[in-house]
């Protein structure tokens, strides 16, 4: 994506539809008279009063205890420097966002216009009231030391710089794991620190912490190694001088063991990293640029274990890791403070955590067959989902068993169950969805690229590297769009009816007639069908001149599906296609079929839709829990269709019975597991959360999941074809472009899977 490209994409996210990232959502019922004066007057005043008769009701009766305050003055502000209060304030939204979607808390950013310690200080022990915790960001150094000491000797609530402590902890989880790995002792190797910011001071002193020793180690600015000799020293840097007799970077790290890079691009060079010990561990976490290129690196020395900040290399220290799981923690058992204990106990959680067995979830979407801890494994993965129910409880041992715990968790195992059900998945599924598809991207035929929407989806899809977008429809209206939203990417359109494709088009048509020619389809009529552009494109796909195809966007779903099936046709040993809606609900991910295709299925079609639909949920990293529904639950009824969902389930549990599938069942028997266990104990769904539900016909499953869409505001991603041959997948009628872009990485997804099984 080009530099003036995405500056135009970045602003306008911030700006529509409505300014900012972040907003103030009710979280009480306000429908009715009777609930504003609950909410407001005169009701509030109960609170109120218990308030003041113990301060601690405020966590009892008020948003307190999960609301975390975000606040910087915007003097060191990413790579942007000193820019100010107010054009800091899309990072620190930004921020409020990772807090929410990563660890369930809310957020509100405060931007201070102070670069005074004393009035910053006094300006935010003001406020400190509103807030359960304080999350510094993007103060300057030394600034940001004094000011972070002074806030967490003066306030009761956790209070943490980021820029300082995240890093620091992220890094020093995976330094524990690679000198594990190098087989080395952190108090013997030698630490090169290149940096002398916030950041760096923080990592250093934790290292110290995790047990490397002070005289192994030597930091490194801008004019060079920091000696005791130099002049106007701060304190923070006078802490790590050196008498060692080193002037330049280059004399630093030979003979060292480890280079921690916290500083600027390209600093660290090939000749440096030779002069290192044997198994060098580099982390070159300088962004978006690393001190060192990581394919420059490990060309460089075979032996390195190497990390870096970027996501698309192995062993990314993100801060992620840590932040919102560690205020998490704190915020549940209402610590007074984030010490030291709870920051190392962070360290210990995550270098664990990698070294236990990799959910096939987080396999699926780095495309790895097994992610092991090792050389290109030595910390979890941002996309984890472990890490909700991991890290918190380790911060909130570490804060009782240190004392600044003021409620004690008792019940760890609801604790994390807790945390497991915070948060819904479906954001995550959707990074999940995308980050896989751009691990091994695939070519897309869209076969309406001369829709405007259609073609904005396949442009996200060539920018974000999701698939090699082909682009299928009358060409100047093509080339014309594309003109209008600064497409300028050189990617391949194809117009069907013009001449120019006559012979492809009659290549195809010769393919499909031979196929097709005892179903009285005449070679004349082929020809004829391969000017319509969902023919020409199943025909690429099924020739393998694509890899998958997205239509159906300005087509009645019927109409599309016909092609498909007379030229792509069925997976072996599928005798029936069908087509499930993944939607994005608060309770997490829900599979729901068959939404498109079968009208009025019979037990035999059930039984062959949940199993299609439990591969599809497999190939997400899921384990699929299946509610076969109805108006009636256990044969509290004997009509037909009752009876039919009674089939299917034994038909199911006796061709597989491992399958966790049970039904018939009401849809709220389904989804409440209390009322199911109360009622149905004997149920093969008692104790699992449901995923997928499938429908007795077409009527009630395309009714519901476009119910929950518009009323709930589910999002849904499909309809997703299941059983066909190869890729081919059909939008929604008018599918927003969000929709399309969603569908696209499926159909990337669907292409890796086909392709592994050739």
């Amino acid at each position: 994506m080009s530099d003036s490209k995405l500056r135009r994409e970045a602003l306008l996210y911030h700006a529509k539809p409505r300014p900012g990232k972040i907003e103030v959502v009710p979280t009480k019922k306000y429908a009715t008279q009777r609930d504003l004066a609950l909410a407001y007057s005169p009701g509030v005043a109960e609170p109120c009063l218990e308030i003041e008769k113990d301060v601690n009701n405020v966590y009892k009766y008020t948003s307190k205890g999960n609301l975390v305050a975000v606040i910087s003055n915007g003097t060191a502000v990413l790579g942007l420097g000193n820019i100010g209060p107010q054009a800091s304030k899309p990072v620190m939204e930004g921020k409020g966002l990772l807090f929410k979607i990563f660890a369930g808390i809310d957020v509100f950013d405060i931007e201070v216009d102070a670069t005074d310690v004393d009035k910053f200080v006094e300006t935010v022990k003001a406020i400190a009231p509103t807030f359960g915790g304080i999350n510094l960001e993007d103060i300057k150094a030394p600034e940001a030391f004094e000011i972070e000491r002074r806030l967490k000797e003066e306030l009761d609530i956790p209070v943490m710089h980021d820029d300082q402590h995240g890093t620091a902890i992220i890094s020093a989880a995976a330094l524990k794991n690679a000198v594990e790995i190098a087989g080395k002792n952190i108090s013997e190797v030698k630490i090169v620190v290149n940096g002398a910011g916030a950041a760096a001071i923080s990592c250093t002193r934790l290292y110290l912490k995790l047990g490397a020793k002070l005289e192994n180690v030597v930091m490194c600015d801008s004019k060079g190694v920091i000696r005791k000799d130099r002049d106007n020293l701060t304190l923070e840097k006078e802490e790590f001088a050196t008498d060692r007799n080193l002037d330049t970077l280059a004399d630093a790290v030979k003979n060292s063991d480890v280079f921690i890079g916290l500083s600027i691009a390209d600093v660290f060079t090939p000749e440096m990293l030779l002069t290192m010990n044997d198994k060098p561990i580099v982390f070159a976490m300088a962004n978006p640029d690393p001190e060192i290129k990581y394919d420059l690196a490990i060309k460089t020395r075979k032996d390195i274990i190497m990390a870096t900040g970027r996501s698309d290399h192995p062993n990314q220290v993100n801060n992620v890791l840590g932040f919102p799981f560690i205020f998490r923690g704190a915020l549940d058992v209402r610590a007074t403070k984030i010490n030291e204990e709870m920051k190392m106990a962070a360290v210990h959680a995550l270098a664990d955590l990698a070294k236990h067995p990799v959910p096939e979830q987080v396999n699926i979407v780095y495309d790895e067959v097994n992610l092991s801890y090792g050389e290109k494994y030595i910390i979890p993965k941002p996309f984890d989902p472990r890490l909700i129910y991991e890290i918190p409880p380790a911060i909130a041992k570490a804060a009782m068993d240190s004392g600044v715990a003021l409620e004690p968790i008792t019940d760890w195992d609801a604790y994390r169950d807790e945390l497991m059900e915070r948060l819904g998945t479906g954001n995550k599924i959707i990074r999940l969805l995308h980050n896989r598809a751009k691990s091994d991207p695939k070519k897309i035929v869209f076969a309406e690229a001369d829709h405007l929407d259609v073609l904005k989806a396949a442009q996200i899809v060539h920018d974000e590297g999701i698939g090699f977008p082909v682009l299928l429809g009358n060409r100047e209206i093509i080339l014309e769009l594309k003109k209008e939203i600064d497409f300028t990417a050189d990617v391949p359109i194809i117009d069907p009816k013009l001449p120019k494709q006559k012979k492809k088009r009659y290549e195809y048509a010769e393919i499909f007639w031979e196929a097709r020619q005892r179903k009285g389809t005449k070679l004349l009529d082929a020809q004829k069908l391969m000017r319509e552009r969902n023919y020409y494109a199943a025909m690429m796909v099924n020739q393998g001149d694509a890899d998958a195809l997205i239509t159906g966007y300005s087509r009645n779903y019927a109409t599309v599906v016909k092609p498909m099936l007379e030229l792509i046709g069925m997976d072996k040993g599928v005798t029936r296609i069908a087509a499930t809606n993944l939607m994005l609900t608060k309770r997490g991910p829900m599979f729901l079929a068959d939404t498109t295709i079968n009208i009025n299925p019979t037990a035999d079609d059930l039984s062959k839709i949940s199993h299609l639909t439990g591969n599809l949920v497999k190939m997400f990293g899921m384990k699929p829990n299946i509610a076969m529904l109805s108006f009636s639950n256990f044969g509290s009824s004997n009509s037909d269709d009752a009876k039919k969902i009674r089939e299917a389930i034994d038909i199911i549990h006796r061709n597989y019975p491992n399958v966790v599938v049970d039904g018939e069942l009401q849809a709220d028997f389904a989804l409440n597991p209390e009322m199911l266990k109360k009622e149905f104990p004997f149920s093969k769904l008692v104790d699992k959360k449901v995923n997928v539900l499938i429908f007795p016909n077409l009527h009630s499953a395309n009714i519901s999941y476009k119910m929950m869409k518009e009323l709930n505001g589910a999002e849904s991603i499909g309809p997703i074809m299941l059983g066909m041959k190869k890729p081919a997948h059909i939008l929604q009628l008018g599918s927003s472009v969000d929709e399309i872009v969603n569908m696209a990485a499926v159909a990337v997804i669907d292409a890796q899977n086909k392709s592994k099984k050739q």
